[in-house]
């Protein structure tokens, strides 16, 4: 069994995307699948019920900060109530392309927090360039979760551990031009590590071009692999209990 924490396959992102949750099924893949809208968090439940080997993460994107209402919130809070729901996300918070709203951004996040908060159940966290404001917002709240598609610092992933957060790794530790997150997986111990895919986007290095999949984990785990110096089953079983300790699956 392997557990691919957060990917978005689903209707509204790809038409394939019950034939992949089959395949991933034969594999015994599990994969959370992350909601970011109302369509997409619907589309999920759905999913959840009909797939043995799908898990429900609801949530609203910072993308929405600025036209978020309470009828929003009420709905989302309601379909937490799901037992197919393992967490709250995808959320958090993203100044990479400016943070003329980032109050709004905030105020969301903050809110998303709480639904968690409220629920019982851990989140999944996005966060680019925004990461010490994100840091600074969790740690205001009690909640535990993952720091999905981790590319800050092997310092501050330190400072998310003592929070309790996973730190997930996907396709960008392959690619060639980020040493960065290869480093910094130096520097943390396998305890602390999700893998997830984020597909259809981020694709590995070995499927650059192409829309990403569950089944390019292995890319995934073997670099990981690779730069711990261990033995990739390893890496995949210890993965996998992280995985299944945080979310409960």
């Amino acid at each position: 069994m392997i557990i691919d924490t957060h990917c978005h396959i689903y209707n509204s992102e790809m038409e394939n995307a019950e034939e992949i949750i089959k395949e991933a099924a034969k594999m015994d893949m599990h994969i959370i699948l992350n909601g970011t809208d109302s369509v997409s968090n619907k589309e999920i439940l759905e999913l959840s019920e009909k797939y043995e080997n799908v898990h429900a993460a609801l949530g609203y994107f910072y993308t929405l900060a600025d036209e978020i209402t309470d009828e929003d919130i009420s709905l989302l809070d309601k379909q937490l109530e799901s037992d197919k729901v393992i967490a709250v996300g995808e959320i958090g918070i993203d100044y990479y392309h400016g943070k003329d709203n980032k109050d709004r951004q905030m105020e969301l996040f903050e809110k998303m927090l709480e639904l968690a908060e409220k629920h019982n159940l851990p989140v999944i966290v996005h966060s680019r360039k925004a990461i010490q404001d994100t840091f600074d917002i969790l740690k205001k709240h009690d909640v535990v979760g993952s720091m999905h598609s981790y590319n800050g610092s092997a310092e501050m992933a330190q400072e998310f551990i003592k929070l309790g957060f996973y730190i997930g790794i996907g396709g960008p530790v392959t690619h060639n031009n980020n040493k960065k997150i290869r480093k910094m997986l130096k520097r943390i111990d396998i305890n602390h590590i999700l893998v997830e895919t984020d597909s259809p986007y981020l694709p590995p290095e070995e499927k650059r071009g192409e829309k990403n999949t569950p089944m390019n984990l292995k890319y995934i785990t073997g670099k990981i692999a690779e730069e711990m110096d261990m033995d990739e089953d390893k890496v995949i079983e210890i993965t996998t209990e992280n995985a299944q300790t945080l979310f409960k699956i």
